[in-house]
């Protein structure tokens, strides 16, 4: 009787302990999804710090705006890093959900592009104009067009509230079309010679958009490169975890300063 009691308390022990060790192991796993450019690039520049800590850095790449976030609620994953404030506001009131900044990273300054147009002033009236359908991008991309004076949002039209298409005054005559944002860089390389289109940084990133090349961009000295900046998301109530706070230092630091000048040449502007 004593030997099987023994051997019970032996297994109960080896059974905690190996309980013990899976928990310290995934509390040093950092899981984070990413769009593939620019934000899982940066992360890994830093993947070789967060080992020294002692972090195992697993970045999940997505392309889509969606998914990073539900699965950041679902606790599939520790972190995302791909958006910004109001989208990520905006998100939380359509779906429900309990996401926050832990830390702002870096700015995407938006671009105005051209199919065979090479200056604002030579877009042809008629001409269509592509933006980006969600909410805070939309809003980003009509401010931008009346920033370059081609359109006329109306009065007391405001950033922190939002606008749509439906919200311009004036449409200079263009052809306004808001569509799916992963999608408006193709759709500007397929169309009628003339197009113009408002892309976001990483989606011109990744159609190898060059932001110097853009017939303009959004005034990086304004509230936007605040306001928009992009920032590392984590769940209501981790932000403070020993993990998510290693991964925001190991983020701002001048070697990442210094990679995103070097790397994207103005298309990643760091805000740290």
């Amino acid at each position: 009787m004593k030997k099987a009691l023994a051997l019970v308390l032996v297994l109960v022990l080896s059974l905690s302990l190996f309980a013990g060790c899976g928990k310290k192991k995934s509390d040093s796993t950092i899981v984070i999804g990413a769009s593939s450019t620019p934000h899982a690039e940066i992360l890994e520049q830093v993947k070789d710090v967060l080992a020294k800590e002692g972090y195992t850095l697993d970045i999940v790449v997505y392309d889509d705006y969606v998914l990073p976030n539900t699965a950041l609620e679902d606790g599939s994953l520790d972190a995302n890093y791909f958006q910004h404030t109001p989208y990520l506001n905006s998100f939380n009131e359509s779906n429900g959900t309990h996401l926050v900044s832990a830390a702002l990273i870096h700015y995407e300054p938006f671009g105005l592009y051209g199919n065979g147009v090479s200056d604002v002033k030579d877009i042809a009236v008629g001409a269509t104009i592509l933006v980006p359908a969600d909410d805070s991008n939309e809003t980003r991309a009509l401010f931008l067009l009346q920033q370059e004076g081609l359109i006329k949002l109306a009065d007391g039209a405001t950033v922190e509230e939002g606008v749509t298409t439906l919200d311009i005054a004036d449409d200079g005559g263009f052809d306004i079309q808001a569509i799916q944002a992963d999608t408006v860089p193709a759709q500007l390389a397929n169309s009628d010679e003339g197009t113009v289109a408002v892309i976001n940084g990483n989606y011109a990133l990744q159609a190898n958009l060059d932001i110097n090349d853009a017939l303009a961009i959004e005034d990086a000295s304004g509230d936007a490169a605040q306001y928009y900046a992009n920032l590392i998301a984590v769940k209501e109530g981790n932000e403070n975890l020993d993990k998510i706070q290693a991964l925001v230092k190991a983020l701002q630091t001048e070697e990442i300063r210094k990679f995103m000048e070097e790397s994207y040449d103005g298309a990643v502007v760091p805000v740290f």
